[in-house]
């Protein structure tokens, strides 16, 4: 489990560093550049370790780079509110990949129920298609502070729900199959 959350937490390196430098300094130009800084420099240092870089780093590196500059670039609050809902965009669009998830299971629930963690790779994908959706939606209301609530509490809620509801069903099938193989 601690693997899982080390590896999750490097490919999500660059949007934590964003944050924490945000909720710091409430500089969201500093936040990005050093958001920037930080993927680049990840990158950089894994291909001096000898380390690989799958397809979820190359992504993220691709729109923290994008993203960024165009939030460099315009500094307007209209795509500072849509910029979300493009990531959840190309996030969705990276999840469609088969597979994606296997990397971040431990290996007794890949080697037990490789299907269903495809699956819920998908439903992942759907979810964030979903969220960017609703973040356009109330973006385009203009209202700060719902969109502020949509991006926290309905966006991140529905994150942790999806997540807790994971774990349960997989844990569920896991541990039924295993049982099941072991009467056989």
């Amino acid at each position: 489990m601690k693997d899982v959350f080390a590896r999750l937490a490097s490919d999500l390196f660059s949007a934590i560093l964003f944050l924490v430098i945000y909720l710091v300094t409430d500089n969201v130009i500093l936040a990005t550049s050093v958001a920037i800084a930080g993927a680049i420099a990840q990158v950089i240092h894994a291909r001096i370790k000898g380390q690989p870089l799958n397809y979820m780093t190359y992504a993220s590196l691709a729109l923290v780079v994008g993203l960024g500059a165009i939030t460099l670039l315009t500094n307007d609050p209209r795509f500072m509110m849509a910029k979300p809902s493009i990531a959840h965009f190309a996030i969705g669009a990276i999840m469609l990949k088969r597979g994606w998830m296997l990397r971040y299971m431990p290996p007794m629930v890949v080697e037990t129920v490789p299907e269903y963690v495809t699956a819920a790779g998908y439903a992942w994908a759907v979810l964030m298609f979903v969220i960017g959706v609703g973040m356009i939606v109330v973006a385009s209301t203009g209202d700060l502070k719902l969109w502020a609530f949509y991006l926290t509490v309905v966006a991140g809620g529905a994150k942790i729900l999806a997540f807790a509801v994971q774990y349960v069903v997989l844990r569920l099938i896991v541990t039924s199959r295993r049982r099941a193989a072991a009467r056989a």
